[in-house]
């Protein structure tokens, strides 16, 4: 099964590596999914039009390429 997905990759201090590592297993979930769930919940509490042309009218200058054209419906 192929799905599309970024990849990001942080580097953490070890002293929190080894605490994200504890907090996931006593939730029995892994690293990823607990921390894909924070960075979700985050995001959930950013305004929705925080990063848009309209919010932003220098966002609209960068933005207005073929290359980014493939978010624009988004």
């Amino acid at each position: 099964m192929a799905t599309n997905k970024a990849r990001l990759t942080i580097d953490l201090e070890p002293q929190l590596h080894s605490r994200l590592k504890v907090v996931a297993a006593k939730k029995r979930t892994s690293m990823r999914e607990y921390t894909v769930e924070a960075i979700e919940r985050r995001l959930a509490e950013e305004p929705a039009e925080y990063l848009t042309a309209e919010a932003e009218p220098v966002l609209a200058e960068l933005w207005d390429n073929d290359d980014d054209a493939v978010y624009d419906d988004l």
